[in-house]
Formats: structure tokens, sequence, C-alpha cells
């Protein structure tokens, strides 16, 4: 049946291609904000303009057809590219123009970046909204490319043609106990050796699979994979956890800079540099989006340090 493209609804080519990047119809029908019925319905009559199957089930979810295969990368380097020109002729003025911001951070991302910018996009922009979706790390990527989220900061690696990483800072690990804590042997530097930490309880926070791997990496270069005794899934409990006792928490520098003196703890150097770089994600099609533009704006004077003409954005081949 040949496709008469005058009757097709180019609605439905977001759905193609969201279909097509997932791989399931509930899964695009979340990121395009439809119910499974509407995406469902969506499907089927795509299936009718096309007089093709387009996706079939398999063992890992839908697959393409080859005719899916051929158009639905051609559809959505035509979207992206009708997105970006549309953009480019807007205008924004953040005192008054009503944008809704969607960003991705972890859980301690949350704790650490939002208050901030949330304070500084209350003062700069009181219209715009702000929301934190819950995006695992990798589908990252594939959210920037539908646009279920417009910016994504953290430990990430832009992994889709088209995302951009730019580097915010690189953050090291230190340790943080209670206040009145102190190491099997004296540490008048305030940096804690190999031999105090192989005689404490340690205590790991590690809620992504790519920060427990950062901080695995760093015990097992000090030969202390083995010791830990307590792991949590999130930040938050922390602080709670280590007042009082005489656990030794591995954390990020700019979370144990938060916390110590709220909760009257205490930061100690570690004597290895592992660590980890902070990048700030954004796809290509919103790059001259002015009000994009503008909160990467906002991110990059907050929270970036050191940036050098050799720190340029890189995008994903």
């Amino acid at each position: 049946m040949a496709l008469n493209f005058r009757q097709l609804d180019l609605n439905l080519l977001r759905v193609l291609c969201a279909i097509h990047r997932t791989g399931s119809v509930t899964e695009a029908g979340c990121q395009l904000a439809l119910s499974q019925s509407a995406t469902s319905n969506a499907l089927a009559r795509l299936r009718h303009c096309f007089g093709d199957a387009l996706f079939v089930r398999s063992p890992s979810g839908l697959h393409p057809t080859r005719l899916a295969q051929r158009i639905a990368p051609l559809v959505a380097a035509h979207l992206r590219e009708l997105e970006s020109a549309l953009c480019r002729g807007e205008s924004f003025d953040p005192e008054t123009d009503g944008v809704h911001w969607r960003l991705s951070l972890s859980d301690l991302g949350e704790m650490m970046f939002l208050p901030t910018l949330a304070r500084r996009l209350r003062r700069l922009s009181p219209a715009g909204r702000l929301t934190n979706e819950a995006v695992d790390a990798e589908r990252v990527s594939a959210a920037l490319e539908s646009r279920a989220i417009d910016l994504a900061i953290g430990m990430l690696v832009p992994e889709h043609r088209g995302v951009i990483g730019e580097l915010l800072f690189h953050e090291h690990y230190v340790a943080l106990t209670d206040r009145d804590w102190q190491p099997a042997h004296p540490a008048p530097s305030g940096r804690l050796e190999r031999a105090q930490l192989a005689q404490a309880a340690l205590a790991l926070a590690a809620p992504t699979e790519s920060l427990l791997g950062s901080v695995q990496r760093l015990l097992e270069r000090l030969d202390l994979a083995a010791t830990s005794c307590v792991r949590l899934r999130h930040f938050g409990a922390v602080p709670a956890l280590i007042h009082g006792t005489d656990l030794v928490a591995i954390v990020p520098q700019m979370f144990a800079d938060a916390e110590s003196a709220r909760h009257g703890l205490r930061a100690w150097a570690l004597p290895d540099g592992v660590g980890y770089d902070v990048m700030m994600l954004w796809h290509e099609s919103v790059s001259g989006d002015p009000a994009q533009r503008w909160l990467r704006e906002q991110v990059r004077s907050l929270f970036g340090r050191g940036r050098d003409a050799a720190n340029e954005p890189a995008i994903a081949g």
C-alpha cells in the first residue's frame, strides 16, 4: 500500500521515534506524556498509514521491521532539526516567562544542586518552574534526546548522538566522621592514612552503580575493599548514621563540606586522589533555545569550577 503523506498526522511521527528508541509502547508513552492506550492507538494508525507492522514483539521488547529501522532515524533527525530551528527564533525574558525546566539529578545531586539552583531561579525567574525527573543514569541520554528532560547533572557520560557533555568540576572523596572521633593513631594533619582506615569501620553510600564503582576503585587501590561494614542506598541518612558513632563514611567532598557544620561532623582527607567528573548534559537540539541556554549559564555560574578554554563541550557521535 502506497503511503499518502498528506493524510499522515505528523504527531504520530513522534510516537514512531519514541517506540523505536525505547522498544516499548509503555515507555514511549511515558516519555511523550501519553497513556498506554493512546500510544497503542497511535501505533495502530502508523501501521495502517505505512502498511507495515513497523514493530514486532521479541524477547527484548518491540523490534523494528526493516522499514521502521530505515525511516525512524531519518524522522528523528528531521524532528530535532525542526525543533532547533524554531528554538533559535524564540526570545526569553527570565523575569516574566513561565518556562518549565525538567532536570535529572541523582539522590546526591538533588541534595547538593537543587536547593541552590532553585533559590537562584526563584529570584531571577519567578514565573519559572523546576522539576527533578526520576531518570536512571543509563537512560539519561535517551531522555534528553526525547526531550523528556532538558538538562542532566551528575556522574554521567553522553552516550547518544547529539548529546552534549560539559565538565562542571572534578570531585574528590573524603572521610566524614563524628566531630569527636579520632583514628587509632594520631592524624595531626587532618589526613587519614591507609593503616588508619584499615582499623576503622567504614560506611559507604552508593545509590548508583557508577558511584559505587568509583568508591570501590578507591578502596581497591588502598586494599580496603573488604573493610566496609555498613552500606546505604542514599546519602540522606549518612549524617545521622555516623553522628555519635565510630563509623567513617566515604563521601564526596561537596557533601562533606555541606554537612560537617550542620551536623557536628568532621571531614578528613584521604591518601588517594580518586574521584569522578561531574558533568552537565543536554541535547544539541536545545543548544540555541534561549531559555535552555540561560539555564545552563546559571548552572555554570553556580557550580562550575576552574573552567577554561580547554573545557569545551563534547558531543557524542
